[in-house]
């Protein structure tokens, strides 16, 4: 088969990990578990990591321990490897202030979530990203959610930040595969799938790649599925994508939050509140799904 057209634009790479964050039996932030975690993700194929997201308990961990987190992953993984640090907040002041902080850590760029809770209009939400690409020197990741933030960054919104020089990447969780592909090609912006159910149906249509909650897990899995699909094979990249359907869906569609689910299978410590663990069935399904994807290679 003709292998695809990798000319897309790509700032982060293509399989990027929504990095879990470790913490101690006590529940304190582990530097060391963190570090040790993002040498073995980089090695098993992931092109870049995105820090303090949700999945990494960006909601319960301190300024200082998210910049900790940035120094302690950097001196690991080298300057080679993308860095992404999670920055929204629902403050426009704290997230140009925890932009900075990101930039001094040693980030290469920034994902900025659409300001939650208080539901801002469309004019407001583009004010707010424009504030925030304004105040450093890295390119910026937009995060679209609006199953958690309660607010959409409407297309035409995205067309407009698209023109912001340092706008060039979007994390997608909205679910709208058209809008998507529409934004896709009139810009020039990287769209990673946010939800592993589209990873493969965002890439076909010009997507970049992933972000990805699972890849804590199974990276080089979730790889292989792009490498065959710019290889050409298309049925095997499909194929791929179906094995690790069991896993995704325990893991991210079970009513259990991703990162409880990911520290379920990894030697991470606990999760802060008001997150709990996964109980000892979940526990068991999970690690049964990732064994059998395991043993089939």
């Amino acid at each position: 088969m003709t292998p695809h057209d990798v000319s897309r634009p790509r700032p982060f790479g293509r399989a990027l990990c929504a990095m879990v964050t470790p913490f101690t039996a006590d529940g304190a932030l582990d530097p060391d578990a963190a570090a040790a975690h993002a040498a073995r993700l980089v090695a098993a194929g992931c092109d870049g990591l995105v820090l303090n997201g949700t999945t990494g308990e960006s909601p319960t961990t301190s300024d200082a321990e998210k910049t900790e987190l940035v120094r302690a992953v950097r001196e690991a993984v080298g300057p080679g490897v993308p860095l992404v640090a999670g920055i929204g907040t629902a403050d426009t002041r704290h997230t140009v202030a925890q932009a900075r902080a990101a930039e001094q850590a040693g980030a290469d760029g920034l994902l900025v979530v659409t300001p939650y809770y208080s539901r801002p209009p469309q004019a407001a939400v583009e004010a707010h990203f424009r504030r925030v690409a304004d105040a450093s020197g890295l390119p910026v990741m937009l995060y679209d959610i609006p199953g958690r933030t309660g607010t959409r960054i409407e297309p035409d919104t995205m067309l407009r930040l698209a023109e912001h020089p340092r706008v060039v990447a979007v994390k997608d969780c909205a679910m709208d595969l058209l809008g998507s592909t529409k934004v896709i090609a009139a810009t020039g912006l990287a769209y990673y799938s946010g939800c592993e159910e589209l990873n493969l149906p965002l890439y076909a249509v010009g997507g970049a790649g992933f972000v990805s909650t699972v890849a804590n897990v199974a990276p080089g899995a979730l790889r292989a599925v792009l490498d065959a699909f710019d290889a050409g094979n298309t049925a095997e990249a499909a194929r791929l994508n179906a094995r690790l359907t069991p896993l995704t869906e325990l893991m991210m569609a079970s009513g259990l939050p991703g990162t409880v689910t990911a520290k379920a299978l990894l030697d991470a410590g606990p999760v802060r509140e008001p997150l709990q663990p996964a109980g000892h069935e979940a526990s068991d399904g999970l690690r049964g799904a990732y064994e059998r994807l395991i043993a089939v290679g």
